[in-house]
């Protein structure tokens, strides 16, 4: 069985285009979304018309969150509050009620059985949908606060915009990185695959090139908010 994980498309309907090709030349049986669909780019309704095209088992992120209801003081640096306002505006207003009731009902995290193996899939962590957990993390962090379900074998969630695979007291944990805003300093679409046959496993990270020049146009076009600050995410791969 082939499973792929997508997360943090964040209204990048380019980029996920891209992996979806991407994807449909490997033979996937599975796609699991982890959240953070439309917010902070410039085509929210493609991205999550494309996410619901899919089949896939889709999961609420943080941001997710966010256009639903709006975002609350301390959940973001002060002052960055009032910009990431605007953007959620700007984020909603292209939404159906349809869409932010669809975005409202997800899951926070899903649990899915790949032959021998057990798969927990949240957004950040299993009861916190803001947390940060790094990839360099200690053990003991990563087994607190994300191998909290002592009956999976693999977990995986997004959020933090860096792929990564760790191997901690027995158990595989993967962060498949940001399909439309990569923090890593390689501004290509990222997304992970597990292959499971029996006991036999296999991660793999992926990374594709999408035309940022023509996102860029598209916020542009659509007079974002931020512009400036996306346009450099974008280029550089790593948040300013």
């Amino acid at each position: 069985m082939r499973i792929a994980f997508i997360s943090d498309v964040h209204g990048n309907s380019v980029a996920l285009e891209k992996v979806i090709m991407d994807i449909n030349r490997k033979n996937i049986d599975q796609i699991v979304i982890l959240g953070d669909i439309c917010f902070r780019g410039p085509d929210p309704k493609k991205s999550l018309d494309l996410v619901r095209s899919l089949s896939a088992k889709v999961i609420k992120g943080n941001a997710d969150e966010w256009i639903v209801r709006g975002i609350r003081r301390g959940e973001v640096p002060d002052g960055a509050f009032e910009i990431m306002s605007q953007e959620r505006e700007f984020g909603k207003s292209l939404l159906h009620e349809e869409d932010l009731q669809y975005l409202k009902n997800l899951p926070t995290d899903i649990k899915l059985t790949a032959d021998e193996y057990e798969i927990h899939c949240f957004h950040a962590t299993p009861h916190n949908l803001f947390q940060n957990i790094m990839p360099d993390a200690s053990d003991e962090t990563f087994a607190k606060e994300i191998l909290t379900d002592c009956k999976s074998d693999i977990f995986l969630y997004g959020h933090i915009h860096r792929p990564f695979i760790r191997y901690v007291n027995g158990k595989i944990i993967m962060n498949p990185g940001s399909v439309g805003l990569p923090f890593d300093g390689m501004p290509l679409a990222s997304y992970g695959i597990i292959e499971v046959e029996g006991k036999n496993v296999q991660t793999e990270i992926h990374r594709v090139e999408y035309d940022i020049k023509q996102v860029i146009k598209m916020y542009e076009k659509n007079d974002y908010p931020n512009i400036g600050q996306m346009a450099l995410v974008l280029r550089q791969g790593r948040p300013v």
